[in-house]
């Protein structure tokens, strides 16, 4: 046992499970003894200083190393049934391992395009398009890749969210959380080539505030950025995977975690450390077709 883990009793709990078997013990204890030590690097001494949101994060790291679900969950469990113990106990006042889940879906990464895909996406091939489409559909790609937005942020901007001058965006994410991002010249260049052209599809004035509109003078909506996404694909592509691919490029460039955590504006840095494993798989991909020894 490491002397961090040493202040955490974990033999008094292992010598209370004694309805389990040696082998479930054992497990038990290596498990715990993994994460008080995890939980040493972070600074913290005592496991009464754990919170849910280390928790979390103990888990993503476990999945982004490649620890099968399964082992996972048995980890979870046993801190889990740690930390109930030390309730039980009266040496923590609360169970920091309460409202967490294991990691949900099948393990996939998110997709990432590829320079070709989005280059793609970014040109409109079809001289038969109406400027003012082919300049809104332009502007709306560069904004999901340019700035990480979902679909239903982009649809709800107005024309004042953008600031041009600041080159900024300011959107209203899931629960009410407003957020300002920064936007590229591309998509300010894009937007301003957009609203030139607006007024064409403008009819009535009840979504004469909505920045993006569809050709009846409405506001867009998610299933018209699916439309505009699907006639300019090389292949099948969900307009998330715009914005897997802006948090990918930011990560492979070397952003901050946490800082791409408040562009994309997710709650839980777990969510956002997903991207982490795309980028170094692509770096694996890209070590061993380039590499003459790899």
């Amino acid at each position: 046992m490491t002397a961090m883990a040493a202040g955490w009793n974990i033999d008094d709990f292992i010598g209370s499970m004694t309805a389990a078997s040696a082998h479930t013990t054992s497990a038990y204890a290596s498990d715990i003894k993994q994460f008080a030590d995890w939980i040493a690097r972070q600074k913290i001494k005592s496991p009464n200083l754990v919170t849910r949101e280390m928790v979390r994060q103990y888990l993503s790291f476990l999945t982004t190393n490649r620890q099968a679900k399964r082992s996972v969950t048995r980890k979870l469990a046993a801190i889990r049934r740690y930390f109930a113990w030390l309730v039980r106990n009266k040496k923590i006042k609360a169970d920091p391992t309460t409202g967490v889940r294991t990691p949900s879906g099948t393990g996939r990464l998110p997709k990432v395009l590829t320079k070709e895909q989005l280059n793609a996406l970014l040109t409109c091939q079809d001289p038969e398009v109406p400027e003012w489409k082919s300049t809104r559909d332009t502007a709306v790609i560069e904004l999901l890749y340019g700035s990480g937005l979902r679909v239903s942020e982009l649809c709800s901007l107005d024309i004042d969210s953008i600031d041009a001058r600041n080159n900024t965006v300011i959107v209203m994410g899931k629960g009410s959380k407003e957020r300002r991002i920064p936007v590229s010249e591309p998509s300010v260049g894009a937007v301003k080539s957009w609203v030139k052209l607006r007024r064409e599809v403008v009819h009535e004035q009840r979504e004469g505030v909505a920045l993006f509109l569809n050709s009846r003078g409405g506001r867009l909506a998610p299933r018209d950025v699916r439309r505009i996404i699907d006639e300019r694909a090389l292949t099948p592509t969900h307009p998330h995977a715009l914005r897997h691919t802006f948090a990918t490029h930011l990560l492979d460039n070397g952003a901050d975690l946490r800082a791409v955590q408040e562009l994309l504006g997710h709650s839980d840095v777990a969510t956002t450390q997903r991207y982490t494993q795309v980028s170094k798989e692509r770096l694996k991909s890209a070590y061993g077709a380039s590499h003459p020894r790899a």
